[in-house]
């Protein structure tokens, strides 16, 4: 076989899990992202609703 074919296949499977890993990360990071996004959506709901109800 030749060399550079077989440095590639040897690469090959590490260079998929580093993606996978990758998207996994990506999925992770967006999710946290749109719950602090949602918690705050809360949090400003809850501070109109408190402050009109205080007038």
């Amino acid at each position: 076989m030749n060399p550079v074919l077989a440095g590639i296949a040897a690469l090959v499977p590490s260079a998929g899990v580093g993606f996978l890993f990758y998207l996994a990360m990506r999925a992770v990071v967006n999710a946290d992202r749109n719950e602090r996004a949602a918690l705050a959506r809360l949090d400003a709901q809850e501070r109109d609703a408190a402050e009109s109800s205080h007038q």
